[in-house]
């Protein structure tokens, strides 16, 4: 029977997006870069010790078992930093990482399913000298073992699914409430522009209003002085006129 264990292409696929990374968003991309460095070493050691866990038995295999879990509880440990840089990535680049940080968290889960089976696989060789003539027992309760790994898997994705669709949520919550209060400053700003115009018409006004009343009180009095004149020579002409 052919071991499931073989090298997944998670290995490639780090390294060639760590080649096609971007330079330009500074420290974060240099972070996620560096992640992803340590998640492409540590999951190829991980790939390469499950597939020597069903060969092996007793002490040995415990000890290696235990050693490919510490290294798993690493590598989500390392998507969970990844997550954290990504949310801090511009939202317009935020996609392509996304879509990258998705591909290493099914690249994670494909470890576990293997790494499971791992745990309840033996080889041919270990299989006849551990169980002998119980080897189909053995095939059969390990069947059963796996059918209950699958179901547990696949709560485990929904609820993955669940936990990704409320982050998800939250940064959508985030963005509205960013721009809601980017809008509320604008209105501010225009009602100050309001309230400032609204004084400067007040002021304006009032100069106009006192202009006017100097130019109607211009014209009565040169109405005055005028009337003034007219009379003076009309009074002239007369007592010239009443002298003769």
């Amino acid at each position: 029977m052919p071991s499931p264990f073989g090298v997944p292409d998670h290995v490639k696929t780090c390294l060639k997006f760590s080649q096609r990374l971007p330079r330009s968003y500074g420290k974060m991309s240099s972070d996620f870069e560096t992640y992803e460095q340590d998640f492409g070493t540590i999951t190829a050691e991980v790939t390469n010790k499950i597939g020597k866990i069903p060969k092996l038995s007793g002490e040995e295999k415990t000890q290696l078992v235990l050693n490919v879990d510490k290294q798993l509880e690493e590598v989500r440990e390392l998507l969970e930093q990844m997550d954290l840089e990504v949310r801090e990535i511009p939202i317009q680049s935020r996609a392509m990482y996304n879509s990258r940080l998705k591909s290493y968290k099914q690249e994670v889960e494909k470890l576990e399913k293997d790494f499971k089976r791992s745990r309840i696989a033996y080889s041919d060789e270990v299989r006849n000298e551990l169980l002998g003539d119980d080897a189909i027992s053995s095939e059969s309760q390990r069947a059963h073992l796996l059918d209950n790994t699958e179901r547990l898997e696949r709560s485990s994705r929904r609820l993955e699914a669940g936990y990704q669709i409320a982050v998800e949520t939250e940064q959508v919550g985030q963005e509205i409430l960013a721009n809601l209060h980017t809008d509320r400053e604008k209105i501010q700003r225009a009602r100050e522009r309001l309230r400032e115009t609204d004084a400067n018409l007040g002021k304006s006004s009032r100069i106009l209003t006192g202009m006017l009343r100097r130019i109607i009180q211009n014209r009565i009095l040169v109405f005055v002085l005028g009337g003034i004149i007219l009379l003076t020579i009309i009074l002239a002409i007369y007592l010239n006129l009443r002298s003769h």
